[in-house]
């Protein structure tokens, strides 16, 4: 708006009606008369703004009239009256006159400032020019003064001239780019008004006008491109699909499938098949269920072509470049037999040079015959997760305690210069004392913390003065076995040397368990009392004399050595105790039916429990909790019960030749070590055969136990490594043992073929001793 058209304004303005808080100021005489009547209220002037309903407009404009001097009248000369119902003939009759009102203020930036008076500067910041009389250049380059800001004063003059402005019911406006102040007309104020109050600032706008049909489908429209085409041949044609349709219902009809209920439309399906041996299939997948109802031959795409190599480059390297005679070579051979086919490798200086490929058309003729006459099958892929077939172990980290450090190293005296083979290791149930046996024939008694020597006993020189065999050498006589005692009270072990079992008291016995372990040795001392006449013809009780030097390590009296010797007729391999510390069990492989015999140490008597021999026995052990024994010959594994004395279950190993055989603490679980690199692990209850079959090592298996109270379990093997296993077995019978390898032991040399010879496990800590050819015997800790 102009500043002309505010002066020019009329005295008709006293009509206009301003319901806004600002406007309150702008009333003038004329309003004042109008004070009495109900005027329209700020919410009817809005919703007239935004609404459509012609039930919602208030009654206004009524005396607009055709004639050329109220269309020439400025918007704010002509007298409003909004929230009147407008009639659509009256706004077609009028419409130039409502265009004149509704253009009012629809100037651009450049018509405001037509003169070029205004300031030019763009987006120069303002404040550069605070030091200056004026605040820009116009159009035609000359400076815009600073007006208002010189004649506004001071702070306190503004906030005067504010107030007077109000009293005087003018609104001014500071314009800062060209620093001059504007008084807003009445038109501009109510604008600013509506658009405040979220309404459109043109009253006359209708924000939701009635749609206007411009185009129906009746009469489409006609566009002139493509409209005299000939129609397709295609619809002159016999239609395929309807041919088809037809067929199928004919088959139908042939079938009987269509009913009366079908035809009469009383129903939209056909006769469902209810044949009583129709057959489906359970367990097919839905790519399965397409397949076999897609008609047709089952589509297979073709396979792709290989993709070229270095001799298709047109710059091939050196060594694809074919000599002369390679090239009357490949002359007498068959496309088939030559390196590349028909191509013969070529070099280019760049390729622009290169020609089009003269064997193309024959390859691509021989690629479609391929294609044609060589059959193809579909291959259906598993689409299996690999890392699903592999189990979910947990991190060894996770597992511990184990043992997994060297820390102590018991060295065996040296014999003519070399240190002798340990063949076997055992610890006390107290995990003070560990005793080993070594090929001399001497059994040695060691501490553990310390790794110092206690006692040593020659036992060879005692079988050999006990054996009837005069040529028999004392190098033969090697300690194969030995058990200590499992009973914390009964403080002696167990010896196999040679064709003799040795009864030893180790001396470690207390005060209390002193009289303990003298009694139950005390038949053992007498030369023992064997009832049977079949026992008396396997095995013999001899008492050994008792050393009077002989001291005990603990207390000052008691037994101390070898206190009785059991001689069989053949060499024993195996002696192990029974959980309680009164029977064991020695067994000789070559023996036959008295191979296995039963020894009860407080009355000194044996027996024979098998009359014939099943196998040739090679180790034996008892079950820790029930009165069962477990016998293992070379492939087979048989369960006996004591009471009953009858076998109860034959395990079948799948092994060649077993050679160590131990009992979980639980009773449930079983495994067995074989020459064959093989560890088998069974479950009791499970099935007669291996649950687990475990080849971790590179040679033959020398001894494989449990720990009594860790889920731990070890194998040793002649390769010179022990491998400790995490096996936890659950009391959830539906919950199966879980079996981790945690940690390989390599502590050991090869000495002649052979590494480590015995395990034993530390009977209250995660410990593990490991006897080697070597001569060494280390204890490995969990550090």
């Amino acid at each position: 708006m102009t500043v002309e058209e505010g002066e020019s304004a009329s005295e008709d303005e006293s009509n206009s009606v301003y319901d806004s808080e600002d406007a309150g100021d702008w009333r003038v005489d004329g309003d004042a008369d109008d004070a009495d009547q109900p005027d329209s209220s700020e919410e009817e002037f809005e919703d007239q703004g935004s609404s459509d309903d012609d039930d919602d407009l208030v009654e206004r404009q009524k005396d607009i009239e055709d004639s050329d001097d109220d269309v020439e009248l400025s918007y704010e000369q002509t007298p409003r009256s909004w929230g009147s119902t407008v009639d659509k003939k009256s706004i077609a009759n009028h419409s130039q006159h409502h265009a004149h009102l509704m253009h009012t203020d629809d100037l651009s930036s450049d018509d405001e400032d037509g003169d070029g008076d205004g300031n030019r500067i763009g987006r120069v910041p303002l404040h550069w020019y605070d030091e200056f009389d004026h605040v820009g250049y116009d159009a035609h380059g000359q400076k815009v003064a600073k007006s208002a800001s010189i004649a506004a004063g001071d702070r306190l003059e503004q906030a005067i001239a504010m107030q007077d402005n109000k009293a005087n019911g003018k609104f001014v406006v500071h314009d800062a780019l060209n620093d001059r102040n504007i008084e807003l007309t009445p038109r501009q104020v109510e604008l600013i008004r509506r658009v405040q109050a979220g309404a459109y600032g043109h009253p006359e706008h209708d924000g939701n006008p009635e749609y206007i049909d411009y185009f129906s489908g009746v009469d489409q429209e006609i566009s002139g491109i493509g409209n005299e085409q000939y129609e397709p041949k295609s619809r002159f044609q016999p239609s395929k699909w309807e041919k088809m349709q037809v067929q199928k219902l004919l088959e139908s009809l042939e079938r009987g499938d269509i009913t009366m209920d079908y035809l009469k439309g009383n129903s939209r399906q056909l006769k469902k098949d209810t044949d009583p041996q129709k057959l489906y299939l359970l367990w097919t997948g839905d790519e399965e269920d397409e397949i076999s109802m897609r008609k047709g031959p089952q589509h297979i795409a073709a396979p792709k072509a290989p993709p070229p190599g270095h001799a298709e480059s047109y710059v091939p390297p050196e060594e694809y470049l074919p000599t002369e005679e390679e090239k009357k070579q490949w002359e007498d051979l068959e496309p088939k037999d030559r390196p590349h086919g028909l191509l013969v490798p070529k070099k280019f200086p760049n390729l622009r040079s290169v020609g089009a490929y003269e064997h193309y058309v024959r390859e691509a003729f021989e690629r479609c015959l391929d294609l044609y006459l060589c059959p193809r099958a579909m291959k259906r892929r598993l689409n299996i997760d690999p890392e699903s077939l592999v189990p979910r172990l947990p991190k060894s980290g996770d597992l511990k305690p184990f043992p997994n450090a060297k820390c102590v190293e018991y060295l065996t005296p040296q014999v003519n210069g070399r240190r002798p083979m340990i063949r076997c290791v055992t610890a006390s149930p107290g995990g003070q004392y560990m005793a080993s046996g070594a090929s001399d024939g001497f059994l040695r008694l060691w501490e553990v913390e310390t790794g110092r020597l206690l006692k040593s006993w020659d036992l060879s020189s005692l079988a050999l003065s006990a054996s009837d065999q005069a040529n028999e050498s004392k190098d033969n006589l090697a300690i194969v076995s030995l058990d200590w005692n499992p009973n914390r009270t009964h403080h002696c072990l167990l010896a196999a040397v040679g064709k003799c079992v040795v009864v030893v008291a180790t001396g470690t016995a207390g005060k209390n368990d002193e009289k303990v372990t003298d009694a139950l040795l005390t038949e053992a001392t007498k030369g023992g009392n064997v009832t049977t006449a079949k026992a008396m013809k396997a095995v013999q009780w001899k008492a050994l004399p008792i050393a009077s030097s002989a001291k005990p390590l603990v207390t000052s009296s008691g037994l101390v050595g070898p206190i009785c010797l059991l001689q069989t007729n053949y060499d024993v391999g195996n002696v192990r105790w029974q959980a309680k510390g009164d029977y064991f069990v020695s067994v000789s492989p070559k023996a036959g039916a008295p191979a296995v015999l039963i020894h009860q140490l407080s009355r000194g008597n044996s027996q024979q429990p098998f009359s014939k021999a099943k196998g040739e026995a090679q180790v034996a052990c008892f079950h820790p909790s029930k009165p069962f024994l477990f016998v293992a010959s070379q492939q087979h594994v048989r369960v006996y019960h004591l009471v009953k004395q009858s076998m109860v279950k034959r395990l079948v190993s799948g092994c060649r030749w077993i050679s160590s055989l131990d009992v979980h603490p639980s009773g449930d679980h079983l495994i067995a070590g074989s020459l064959d690199r093989r560890m088998v692990w069974f479950d009791l209850d499970l099935s007669a055969t291996p649950y687990k079959t475990l080849k971790y090592h590179e040679r033959a298996l020398r001894s494989c136990r449990f720990h009594s109270r860790y889920p731990l379990m070890a194998s040793a093997s002649d390769d010179g490594a022990v491998h400790v296993f995490h096996s936890m077995v659950y009391n959830d019978l539906m919950r199966n043992p879980l079996i981790v390898p945690v940690k390989i032991l390599r502590g050991h040399a090869i000495s002649d073929k052979l590494g480590v010879l015995s395990i034993c496990f530390h009977p209250t800590q995660p410990w593990v001793f490991t006897a080697g050819a070597d001569g060494k015997i280390i204890l490995y800790q969990d550090i």
